[in-house]
């Protein structure tokens, strides 16, 4: 006979194995339809905050390899955002209990494992990210705006693998990361307003990326407060479509520099990052 505890663990199993094969499932039926049904199918995923399957559905409409629309742009943004965000929570979480458990080796090495295992996941999902967007995404672009955008996201990824990497790998997915990020700069500051919001969230993420990985407080707050301030001064430039996404923006960088001045006294918090 087996006792609750051992019963509860068969029981977790077994719901894991299920959810692995829907999932399997979902990807194998989302080869075969057409670019609008995996779009319906993003949406009723992104719905049910079930964001794996969003991006399963978003990964095959991008493998068809036509440019995404504006909207399948922002699903696929979405849905992968999500999906790496879990993860990217997960072992900061997971890695702050490995570093609290020093002194108890079994307990720092299941910390240990789990974070690993975690770190697996986080790579798998960025260079599947990585890999879309240097097959598909970023040459398919022909317009200014989504090639910005796209290498927006490139950098993006490239951070959030040198979130976990160390040694070669970390010095390499930095490099990458800020190659992508200042490509996208030197495009956004020639063809796009300093209120467009996908310019506003490459100025913000580029400053964290300074903050948080180059430990650079000066380059990232000059870069925060440069694109603050340009965006101040032609407010009258506003898309009435686009005003609320800038807008918050705006709000985060100035947030971030109030937040990146006060760490100096000695308060901490997380910076905030751009999602357009």
């Amino acid at each position: 006979m087996l006792n609750r505890e051992e019963r509860n663990e068969k029981q977790r199993k077994g719901k894991e194995v299920v959810m692995y094969v829907l999932s399997l499932s979902w990807a194998a039926d989302s080869v075969n339809m057409d670019k609008s049904d995996l779009v319906q199918k993003a949406k009723l995923a992104e719905q049910a905050e079930r964001y794996d399957d969003m991006a399963t559905a978003m990964k095959a409409v991008t493998e068809q390899g036509q440019e995404l629309s504006n909207e399948e742009r922002n699903l696929l943004s979405v849905a992968y955002k999500n999906v790496v965000g879990a993860r990217r929570s997960s072992w900061r979480v997971i890695s702050s209990i490995e570093q609290k458990t020093e002194g108890n080796e079994k307990k720092q090495q299941m910390a240990r494992e789990y974070r690993e295992k975690i770190e697996t996941e986080l790579q798998d999902i960025c260079n599947d990210v990585l890999g879309l967007l240097d097959k598909y995404l970023i040459c398919n672009a022909s317009q200014a705006e989504s090639k910005v955008f796209y290498l927006k996201m490139k950098g993006d990824y490239y951070r959030y693998l040198s979130e976990v990497a160390s040694g070669d790998s970390k010095k390499t997915t930095v490099e990458n990361s800020q190659l992508a990020y200042k490509d996208a700069f030197e495009i956004s500051k020639k063809e796009m307003q300093p209120t467009h919001p996908i310019r506003l969230g490459l100025a913000l993420n580029f400053s964290v990326f300074y903050y948080e990985i180059l430990n650079s407080p000066e380059q990232a707050c000059s870069l925060a407060k440069t694109a603050f301030d340009e965006a101040i001064a032609e407010l009258d430039t506003l898309n009435e479509d686009s005003y609320k996404d800038s807008t918050l923006i705006m709000q985060l960088l100035r947030d971030n520099l109030t937040l990146w001045t006060s760490e100096n006294q000695g308060d901490e918090g997380e910076a905030g990052e751009g999602e357009n």
